[in-house]
């Protein structure tokens, strides 16, 4: 089975500098592909089949990152197309914009290329960065997905393939359990599930800060301020 791992990382300046080549590496040969599948198909009615590595030769700084990155943004417009010709609720691919589209690219673990030794994460290309495992894994890590949030927060979710094993346990004690609107549940021996409700705790927060956002001016350094200060990504 596998199971995903999400944690907090901190590159330094050149690593930092480094995911951001990636992010647009990764962003540039999707566009180019599908480009060249649209162009092809409307002028042979045919599916063109592309690599990254055709296009190495004449852009020669798509070798500075992962090649396996690069080889990822390949199957996700493979099975962007593959969902739009066989399942009717699919779109078309879309191209992916450097400010609209998320900052992420897929790697995989080859012959322990990705590793977690001494509060590090071993990445290709990248080096050691620093990360916050606040729990253990358990498994053999198989892919990670380096992320960058729009207030520039580094996340790397690390998927790893484990054996499911189960121990049969024998029931002695039951407990009922009734639906509450308020409460979510209450228990037959009277005990509430004490919902923290997180959102509602915020809502007012929220709706402060967006009006403190709306008014800076437009293109300001004080309005991206504001925005970095916004917790839609803590209560997502």
């Amino acid at each position: 089975m596998n199971r995903a791992y999400k944690f907090r990382i901190y590159p330094n300046k050149e690593q930092r500098i480094m995911f951001a080549k990636t992010f647009g590496c990764v962003r540039f040969i999707y566009n180019l592909m599908l480009a060249d599948k649209i162009k092809h198909y409307e002028q042979t009615g045919k599916i063109l089949s592309v690599t990254p590595a055709m296009y190495k030769s004449q852009y020669e700084w798509l070798k500075e990152v992962d090649s396996l990155a690069l080889a990822n943004a390949q199957l996700n417009l493979q099975s962007a197309y593959k969902n739009f010709f066989s399942k009717k609720r699919a779109g078309f691919p879309k191209y992916k914009s450097k400010k609209k589209s998320r900052k992420r690219y897929t790697t995989n673990n080859q012959h322990g290329s990705i590793r977690i030794e001494d509060g590090k994460i071993k990445l290709p290309k990248i080096g050691y960065v620093k990360i916050v495992q606040h729990r253990p894994m358990k498994g053999v890590i198989k892919s990670v997905t380096i992320e960058q949030t729009p207030t520039n927060k580094y996340y790397a979710s690390i998927l790893v393939e484990y054996e499911n094993q189960v121990a049969e346990v024998e029931p002695s004690n039951f407990i009922g359990l009734d639906f509450s609107m308020h409460d979510l549940y209450v228990t037959s021996e009277g005990e509430k599930a004490n919902y923290p409700r997180f959102l509602r705790r915020h809502e007012k927060k929220l709706a402060r800060l967006c009006r403190w956002h709306s008014r800076r001016k437009q293109g300001s350094n004080n309005r991206e301020k504001m925005r970095l200060r916004r917790i839609n990504e803590k209560i997502t």
